[in-house]
């Protein structure tokens, strides 16, 4: 009588587990969403990139680089002020009233066309101020949607591990039950309270790696005290891409190409401008002035008012700006170097990005379409048997926390896949609380500082 009401009462104990951990399944399996939760709100992607475009503080440091150019372009094109001033010769005094007093006009003519090439050097760092602007915007809106892809991964990661946690503890309760009929004993009731704990930190680690990333992510934006939300979207969503393609168009229209490209045409008119610098501009000089000298004859007097000029040039003989002019050819073919060292730098930085597209794509694919259906059909396959009474509780178990956890790796690897796509289709630029590069620095120029980061690196 007893072997035949055990199996019996052991149903009717683990039957209602079953049916609550198939509910809890329903939830991971793949293109299931859970219920959105009423009491926490959301937020879209698009709403965290206005938020950044309003708060983000580089865009300003991008604005005053622009008119700091400016100003260089327009002090630059000035003419020289002119010089007025007293003059005074011989001056005497008593019965001989002799002397010179007057005033004088100087004005330095500038010849050569220098002021047009002073304007045209600070017109190309004009343009590198600008391109870094519109840089610095791809930066900030790309590492927003970097950010945002990471806390989506880390919010249904949160819930991934939460489920399982759920199904550890129903493993705990129905261990002990099945111990309290005969059809467990000790070390499985132990081993069952283990998992639960491990599980437990699992999810309290997930927790706290989302509040990370959602304070980065906050950082972006410009609101450090932005409340942490319920993100709107799916890892799923991310599109292929053809990466080599991609590569290509890295190397060709990055804007940090396009800056050293800028900073070749900068070094190229400061040394047309160091060229005409020999040119002697001419020297102008005039005024008026009362001789007090007095005039021999009958009628005496002084000779009065009179005026002079003088006109001059300084001479190239010696100084013919040769060291300069060397220094600028020197700096020209530097730019042009640096134009073939960035296109080399992105292409290298780009194969890691592009070898961790590549693997991430593969093994999307392989979760996707291979192992999840695959333990989803053993799941299925458990639970029909044990319904049938052919197989334990904890095959089951072990198959439903199998594909659970198949769950969180997949969406470890749709997180990878979809930064690094977007790394790839916004030029590796993923730093959004990078400075600005100033253009025309002399320590640091902008060609040397413009070039992206690798993934996860950080300014030196």
């Amino acid at each position: 009588m007893n072997n035949l009401t055990t199996p019996v009462k052991f149903m009717e104990l683990t039957r209602p587990l079953l049916c609550f951990s198939c509910a809890l399944l329903l939830v991971t399996l793949p293109g299931r969403a859970q219920a959105p939760r009423s009491e926490q709100k959301t937020i879209t992607l698009e709403e965290l990139q206005q938020m950044a475009l309003q708060n983000n503080p580089t865009f300003a440091q991008s604005a005053a680089n622009i008119q700091a150019a400016e100003g260089r372009k327009k002090q630059a094109g000035l003419y020289p002020n002119p010089t007025v001033g007293y003059q005074g010769e011989q001056i005497r005094g008593g019965a001989f009233h002799g002397g010179e007093q007057g005033f004088f006009v100087q004005q330095d003519i500038v010849l050569g066309g220098k002021l047009g090439l002073n304007r045209k050097i600070f017109d190309q760092e004009l343009k590198q101020a600008e391109t870094e602007a519109d840089e610095q915007k791809l930066r900030v809106v790309t590492n927003v949607r970097m950010a945002y892809i990471q806390a989506l991964a880390a919010q249904q990661t949160v819930e991934l591990r939460q489920n399982l946690s759920k199904l550890a503890d129903n493993a705990v309760e129905t261990s002990h039950q099945l111990a309290n009929v005969g059809q467990a004993d000790a070390p499985d009731v132990l081993a069952s309270e283990v998992e639960a704990e491990q599980a437990e930190l699992s999810v309290t680690m997930a927790q706290q790696n989302q509040q990370r990333v959602w304070k980065a992510m906050a950082a972006v934006v410009g609101n450090p005290r932005l409340p942490l939300m319920k993100l709107e979207g799916k890892l799923e969503d991310t599109p292929p891409v053809n990466a080599e393609e991609l590569v290509e168009e890295i190397i060709n229209e990055s804007p940090a190409v396009r800056i050293a490209e800028l900073g070749v045409k900068r070094a190229e008119a400061a040394l047309a401008r160091e060229e005409r610098e020999p040119i002697p501009n001419l020297q102008l000089r005039g005024g008026l002035q009362q001789n007090g000298e007095l005039l021999s004859g009958p009628n005496g007097g002084s000779v009065g008012l009179q005026s002079f000029a003088s006109v001059g040039v300084s001479i190239p003989i010696f100084n013919r700006n040769q060291g300069n002019i060397a220094t600028a050819k020197a700096d020209a073919e530097r730019a042009r170097r640096e134009v073939e060292r960035v296109k080399l730098l992105l292409r290298e930085r780009a194969a890691s990005v592009v070898q961790n597209y590549t693997y991430s794509q593969t093994a999307v694919d392989r979760y996707k379409n291979q192992m999840i259906p695959r333990a989803q059909k053993a799941y299925e396959m458990y639970s029909k048997k044990y319904q049938q009474m052919a197989a334990a509780y904890p095959q089951v178990l072990i198959a439903q926390r199998t594909l659970m956890q198949l769950e969180v790796s997949y969406v470890t690897v749709l997180e990878s896949f979809a930064t690094s796509s977007l790394s790839l289709q916004s030029y590796l630029l993923t730093d959004g609380l990078e400075a600005p590069a100033q253009p025309g620095g002399m320590d640091k120029p902008v060609r040397e500082v413009n070039v992206p980061l690798p993934m996860g690196a950080s300014p030196q």
